[in-house]
């Protein structure tokens, strides 16, 4: 009784390791799932795709971004509007004037900043020299665009912004890099044996001298184990057997007495 709840608690702590990993992957291999997509624009190569964070500030969904994507570029920190900039792409980020306990996330194509925003608002918040290799390619055109938070005001020169469909969901740009994570077995300072083979708590490694092996007896009541047993277990019983005897015959006699 003592050795099955042992493997009960052994079992309940594998599974408990199995749903964190899985959990721990699910929950940072793709934020769109988190940040629900709201809005998209889309004219040829110049698209943008606006999410919402539900009750983080915009420092806070900065910093969840550029740790999980170094940015070329960040703006410095403020509350209602910052800018992480990528080789392809621009990360606005901005607070809902009508929610504004939450965050828009606005990811505009280069070509979309290129064609709609005003370089001028955008100097405020990004360096000049990367906001003139953006612009100076198409002759300093542009609009007088400044994010999703203000298109009622400054409109966007191409396109207008709709409501963001099924296959809009299934094409827009993931927010983070794919994550791997891995359980390893403890007690042990490396996670891959001397064979090359990775250790973890489905394989151990054939070359560990440290290893140990159970096996399964059954033992004389009808009962089993899984653990390893002492050198005196492994021993087969002996038969027991009666004793030979030999038949014989004898007599007493009674020593005479010297006088």
């Amino acid at each position: 009784m003592k050795k099955r709840s042992v493997l009960s608690m052994k079992l309940l702590i594998v599974l408990s390791l199995l749903i964190s990993l899985l959990s721990g992957c699910g929950s940072s291999g793709d934020l769109s799932k988190s940040y629900p997509l709201e809005s998209v624009n889309k004219e040829g190569t110049a698209t943008s795709y606006v999410y919402r964070a539900v009750g983080q500030t915009v420092p806070e969904v900065a910093k969840e971004l550029s740790d999980d994507r170094k940015p070329d570029q960040i703006s410095p920190e403020d509350p209602e509007r910052m800018f992480l900039v990528y080789d392809k792409e621009w990360y606005h980020l901005q607070q809902d004037p009508d929610k504004k306990e939450d965050t828009l996330i606005e990811v505009d194509s280069k070509e979309y900043v290129q064609k709609n925003y005003d370089s001028s608002f955008l100097q405020g918040y990004i360096a000049a020299s990367i906001i003139g290799n953006l612009f100076d390619s198409i002759g300093r055109s542009g609009g007088s665009y400044r994010g999703y938070s203000s298109k009622d005001v400054y409109q966007p020169k191409q396109g207008s912004y709709r409501q963001a469909t099924v296959d809009d969901k299934k094409i827009s740009p993931p927010l983070t890099v794919e994550k791997k994570g891995a359980i390893t077995r403890r007690g042990t300072s490396n996670s891959t044996t001397s064979n090359g083979k990775d250790d973890t708590i489905f394989s151990r490694g054939t070359n560990d001298s440290t290893t140990s092996k159970g096996t399964i007896k059954r033992g004389s009541d009808g009962g089993s184990s899984i653990f390893g047993s002492s050198s005196s277990s492994n021993t087969s019983k002996k038969s027991i057997s009666k004793p030979k005897t030999r038949s014989g015959s004898g007599k007493i006699s009674r020593r005479s007495k010297r006088r």
